[in-house]
């Protein structure tokens, strides 16, 4: 790994997003946070677009490199750094090997709340899964068993994007297991899991909700979109 390489694409980065800074927004983006975290005030639009002309235009030619990147992304203050450095991870996928799931969850646990879980969860984690598909099983009952909410969140939601592939027997079992909390981000993912299968086999869902016993909100939220 190349450290110089990796400062200087850090500085230039961080220049090329801290241009673009805008004080209302970022102060508005804060406050819907819950002020958790600070930031630089970019649309998402606007930053995903940025990272990735910066990664065309900036070439990362081994994986120890993009993880030291991500890393130093994630270490640093603005919200949005830590945007990038999902989108960072994710476009180099291909690079990937089973061992990437160490960072991946890091990134699921460190400064964790559900704007950045769920950033990890979409663009990371289901493609992980898909990669390194003998690794599914082991990886997301430890998660599910975890005493870690954002664990839990991404054990019921990384089958999000599977449609038909969803493996139904998992996320019966997962979100069994995990029904009974009283955790909001956990009622809230177990509702959106089966909403989005909803999306797939309505039947499924429908007959699922009748059968376990959910929180109102789970339920509600995965017959948001259902006929009653």
């Amino acid at each position: 790994m190349n450290q110089a390489f990796v400062n200087q694409f850090i500085l230039s980065f961080q220049e090329k997003i801290e241009s673009l800074k805008n004080e209302d927004r970022a102060a508005w983006s804060k406050a819907y946070m819950k002020n958790q975290f600070n930031f630089l005030g970019l649309q998402a639009a606007e930053r995903r677009s940025i990272t990735k002309t910066f990664l065309q235009e900036n070439t990362i030619t081994n994986l120890q490199t993009v993880e030291t990147i991500v890393i130093t992304l994630w270490q640093l203050p603005y919200r949005e750094y830590q945007y990038a450095a999902v989108e960072i991870l994710a476009f180099y996928k291909k690079q990937w090997t089973k061992e990437t799931i160490t960072l991946i969850e890091h990134c699921l646990t460190t400064k964790s709340w559900w704007d950045s879980v769920d950033h990890v969860i979409i663009e990371c984690v289901g493609s992980y899964f898909k990669l390194f598909n003998h690794q599914t099983i082991s990886i997301t009952s430890k998660w599910n068993k975890s005493s870690n909410i954002w664990l839990q969140r991404a054990s019921i939601l990384f089958q999000k994007s599977y449609k038909k592939n969803t493996d139904t027997a998992i996320l019966e079992s997962y979100i069994v297991y995990l029904s009974g909390s009283k955790e909001f981000f956990v009622q809230k993912a177990i509702g959106w899991a089966l909403r989005e299968y909803a999306r797939t086999n309505e039947t499924w869902v429908k007959e699922f909700v009748n059968n376990h016993t959910l929180s109102s909100l789970s339920k509600r939220e995965a017959l948001k979109r259902i006929a009653s």
